[in-house]
């Protein structure tokens, strides 16, 4: 994605020369050699996705970028994508009451890809919710703690990405790993999203 300089407005920019050159940038930011990990923040329409996916492949050949994610990408897309390229990671939005991209879950899960889902407690809104906080007294733990347990417990390869303001949050947020949820409450988690 980039900004214009002219409206300040971000854009999508898959261009095989402005793929390159962001990388380049990034390389040097990070004072590396390699980034060990690219997410595609977005397919950019404009560009064809053979474009795309064949610049990151030349990156990753050329030494500049080790693997190759997605992100917020649907399951055909990614099944394109794979065509071109072997995808490492999917990076979609995903959490305990927002469940629209399981099919490309199941995909990834087929295919041994890491999703890692953002947004992982709706921005505070499935904490906030009675039936996660009556469940999350259960094994005394928060409801933001319980919803990224529930997202470690539904797939092996999910890999949650929870933002955090503090350590306090990082350490309640990394605490979460360590909750095991029974099957009666992962099943009345698994309930909470159809009423939600």
């Amino acid at each position: 994605m980039l900004r214009s300089a002219e409206a300040g407005e971000w854009a999508l920019n898959g261009r095989p020369q402005s793929l390159r050159t962001e990388v380049d940038h990034a390389l040097r930011r990070l004072r590396v050699d390699r980034l060990e990990l690219l997410q595609l923040h977005r397919i950019d329409p404009e560009t064809p996705l053979a474009e795309q996916l064949g610049t990151l492949r030349d990156l990753r050949d050329e030494g500049k970028v080790a693997r190759i994610g997605l992100s917020e990408v649907s399951a055909a897309e990614l099944a394109e994508a794979r065509g071109f390229v072997d995808i490492a990671s999917v990076q979609n939005r995903y959490n305990l009451t927002d469940r629209e991209h399981e099919p490309v879950l199941a995909a990834c899960e087929a295919a041994d890809i890491a999703f890692l889902p953002w947004r992982t407690v709706a921005w505070g809104k499935a904490g906030d919710r009675a039936e996660v906080a009556a469940i999350a007294a259960e094994p005394d733990a928060t409801p933001t703690q319980v919803c990224p347990a529930w997202l470690l417990d539904h797939s092996p390869v999910m890999l949650p990405i929870p933002g955090t303001s503090s350590i306090a949050h990082l350490e309640e947020n990394t605490a979460a790993a360590d909750i095991e949820l029974t099957p009666e409450l992962r099943a009345r988690l698994d309930g909470i999203a159809g009423a939600a």
